[in-house]
């Protein structure tokens, strides 16, 4: 809601408080001001209102005219314009020498071609104006100000541009501040300065509304009030300035002043209106009722939009012509010969409303207030303000009476809470008198008991006083929370901390960053066809889990694996010329064992992995360097060796679906039961690869909640070495099929204690050893932690691990 400083003036005095001042007064008493804005963009004393006397072609350029024109000085002035709408007797603005615009522009007398010019006639933009917001005739050239206006006076006065508008973020039980008198009343109850209400009174004809109107609601608990009046001769035209200042102030675009009178009462009560042309609403008849699957209504805003039995709409007793509280229908559409016109104004159940609104895909600002709640009080006020200002701005006639049908009166809330409860919830020790004085100020009627007990009548405007705990806070507000007094915590105070689990995923997204990787946070929503990758993370016996009321197909289920969308944003990156990508994401799964969902599904966390592309671009001194496995299990190497766990992991070869069946690995973790797979990591499949346009492309996804407990981040310390190691190579030929990591384990087992460690230094493959053969490198290190090792002992126990791999594995020692 942007409130306008001026305009809001007309309802509560502001002597003594600034745009910024009111802002922190509405602020600290809990009506957050975001913004205020100064509409005064840079205009100084200079420009004025000037009458287009007359326009001539230049003589030596084709798109000038040199216009003279009366500023209410004593002399008439020369000014060369470029604009093409410029016309002799218009009322335009004038920057007259000296005068200075929005950007320091400072004009000053000047030759244009050859001709004198002493001034600029301004468009809005030149003034600093939106010209958006603008009626559209007005949105080119220079602006063209309604007859009538005062030909000399500043334009600072005329367009209202010394003002400032303060725009307000509201809480949705705030709704009574969606309008100026709302706005008017809260700042009166933080003043204490009454509030002035619009006039809103009728010079009704002798000629009755009913003649005319007749109403029926059928649908009565969508629709609980419902009123008319008849607006007789109306004059289709331009609204006046002041109007159009405070509409636009207020983010509005003027468009005729019967359509903005209902706009700017609308702001004004908070209550919307609609202006129907009522020679187009067969017989006057207005019945309300709930739309019939497939009908279809043609906006104001030119769509077709087919409507359900959910929607209410306005109907002239056979075809709707409104949808009831987002927009009215073309069909009875004012437009420039309108000559009479049906005013409407009504109370619509908000969730119906809202429901409509977002089915239709429009939200208004009457559908925002409709949603939120609006005053039942206001319904027929609003109606005789508008009325009243049509009888003074259109030359309507304003029929008599009101045709209406309520078929529910509004009901009066009335909480109690006594001052005692008051003081305890607040901490303080407010008196009686100071406890009447806020509610006083709030104008809210109330009665005091003897024994301290309020019994406050809430007005119909605030809905959101319900309960006592709402009084209390209106007095907290009042007050100002800043002389509540503080009060100490009683008790023994538990810090804060992460759990086990949230550390862990902390320092992980630590880890993978610093180590060049970039976290992507996806939707946990995702499209049915998403959740058949990957279906061996998923487990067979488990479901996708579907949404009840998913925003579209594409966000219908909750993500089974987190690898889809790492793919997708890799493909999106690709798309846009970004072929290297190194991306992680951790976050949450979701499956259930239900075919038809009956209990909450399992949700687990995982981490995922994807690198494609390069991880070293080419320079002058090298070749760009593909990501390949090996970068992927450097970096699961990295995170086991941060939780402390890299005893309990394995890995083994294994052929998962969308995977590449010779290029990946799955990750087993020791467990009680033995070791379980956790997960996987490997290359995509060819045609998966192919399917997300993508080259060469590794992955990696694994369960976390089997490392949360095995995690330890203690440091352990050992004492370095003091005795000599004695280290030995190995090369054994055996089968391609035959995996490296095995040989490692019988070295390991073999060796026991005396082994230090071992790793694999070396592959071979050639036609010298034969089809299908490998030969593998180990290099083992010895060393007794008590003694200096022998030669005999260490070949003695080489010699059994070299006998064990070629037992185990068929293996022929390589000379």
């Amino acid at each position: 809601m942007n409130v306008s400083y001026k305009w809001l003036s007309e309802y509560i005095d502001l002597n003594g408080y600034t745009g910024e001042k009111l802002a922190e007064l509405m602020t600290s008493g809990g009506i957050e001001i975001d913004v205020v804005e100064n509409r005064n963009k840079g205009v100084k004393a200079g420009v004025v209102v000037g009458h287009v006397l007359t326009r001539e072609k230049h003589p030596d350029a084709d798109k000038l005219s040199v216009c003279t024109l009366d500023v209410g000085g004593p002399e008439v002035l020369q000014i060369v314009c470029g604009a093409k709408n410029v016309a002799a007797g218009q009322l335009v603005p004038v920057a007259t020498i000296g005068a200075v615009l929005p950007g320091d522009f400072a004009i000053k007398r000047a030759k244009l071609r050859g001709v004198e010019s002493q001034g600029m006639i301004c468009s809005a933009k030149e003034l600093g104006l939106n010209e958006k917001l603008l009626p559209k005739e007005q949105q080119e050239g220079i602006l063209v100000l309604p007859e009538g206006t005062k030909i000399g006076a500043s334009i600072l006065d005329v367009l209202a541009i010394e003002d400032e508008v303060l725009e307000l973020d509201l809480t949705p039980n705030r709704s009574d501040c969606l309008s100026m008198l709302g706005v008017a009343y809260e700042v009166g109850a933080l003043t204490g300065r009454d509030v002035k209400l619009p006039d809103n009174r009728v010079s009704d004809s002798a000629e009755l509304t009913s003649a005319h109107v007749s109403v029926r609601i059928e649908a009565k608990e969508q629709c609980s009030h419902y009123s008319a009046r008849y607006i007789k001769g109306v004059k289709i035209g331009p609204s006046p300035q002041w109007m159009q200042n405070r509409l636009m102030a207020a983010g509005i675009r003027p468009i005729s002043n019967v359509v903005d009178i209902t706009n700017y009462v609308l702001l004004e009560y908070g209550q919307p209106l609609h202006a129907f042309d009522a020679d187009k609403v067969a017989d006057g008849r207005i019945v309300v009722r709930m739309a019939q699957d497939g009908e279809v209504l043609e906006t104001l805003d030119g769509q077709e939009r087919k409507l359900d039995s959910s929607m209410l709409v306005i109907t002239n007793g056979s075809e709707p012509i409104a949808l009831a509280g987002v927009m009215g229908g073309a069909t009875s559409e004012v437009t420039d010969g309108t000559v009479n016109i049906l005013l409407e104004s009504a109370r619509f159940d908000g969730g119906t409303i809202r429901k409509t609104s977002r089915l239709v895909g429009l939200r208004s600002e009457s559908s925002v207030r409709f949603e939120k709640g609006v005053d039942p009080a206001r319904v027929v006020p609003a109606l005789n303000r508008a009325a009243a200002l049509m009888e003074k701005y259109a030359d309507g006639l304003v029929l008599e009476g009101i045709v209406e049908e309520l078929a529910e009166q509004p009901k009066q809330t009335v909480v109690s809470v006594s001052l005692h409860k008051i003081n305890r919830y607040l901490g303080t020790e407010l008196s009686k008198l100071e406890v009447e004085t806020i509610f006083g100020r709030l104008q809210f009627p109330f009665e005091l008991s003897a024994d301290g007990v309020f019994t406050v009548q809430t007005p119909s405007r605030r809905g959101d006083i319900t309960r006592d705990v709402d009084l209390i806070e209106e007095v907290a507000r009042l007050f100002g929370y800043d002389n509540i007094p503080t009060t100490a915590i009683e008790g023994a105070a538990t810090p804060g901390a992460l759990t086990k689990p949230q550390a862990i995923r902390r320092e992980l997204r630590k880890r993978l960053t610093d180590a060049g990787l970039h976290e992507v946070i996806s939707y946990s929503f995702t499209h049915p066809d998403r959740t058949k990758l990957f279906p061996a993370l998923t487990g067979a016996d488990l479901f996708p889990v579907r949404l009840a009321l998913p925003m579209s197909e594409d966000r219908s289920v909750l993500r089974t694996s987190l690898l889809p969308q790492l793919l997708e944003t890799a493909t999106y990156n690709r798309n846009r010329k970004n072929d290297d990508a190194a991306l992680f994401e951790i976050g949450s799964v979701f499956h259930t064992d239900e075919a038809e969902l009956t209990r909450l599904p399992h949700e687990k966390h995982r981490l995922a992995i994807l690198l494609t592309g390069n991880k070293n671009a080419a320079a002058w001194n090298r070749k760009a360097e593909a990501y390949d496995f090996y970068d992927l299990k450097g970096i699961m190497e990295t995170i086991v060796d941060l939780l402390g766990v890299s005893g309990d992991l394995s890995y083994e070869a294994a052929q998962p679906e969308h995977m590449h069946p010779g290029r990946t690995a799955a990750i087993l973790f020791a467990s009680e039961r033995g070791p379980v797979t956790i997960g996987y990591m490997g290359q995509l499949h060819p045609t998966t690869q192919n399917d997300h346009d993508l080259g060469d492309t590794y992955v990696l996804e694994i369960e976390l909640a089997p490392l949360y407990d095995a995690t330890s981040f203690d440091i352990v310390y050992k004492a370095l070495p003091r005795y000599p190691a004695m280290e030995r190579d190995i090369a054994v030929v055996l089968n391609q099929e035959v995996e490296a990591g095995k040989l490692v384990g019988v070295v390991r087992e073999t060796a026991g204690e005396l082994l230090e460690s071992v790793r694999i230094f070396d592959i071979y493959t050639g036609e010298k050893l034969g089809a299908d053969k490998k030969s593998v490198a180990l290099s083992l290190v010895y060393r007794h932690a008590e003694r200096t090792l022998t030669d005999e002992e260490v070949t003695e126990l080489h010699g059994k691990v070299v006998t064990n791999l070629e037992q185990s594995f068929a293996a022929e020692l390589r000379k």
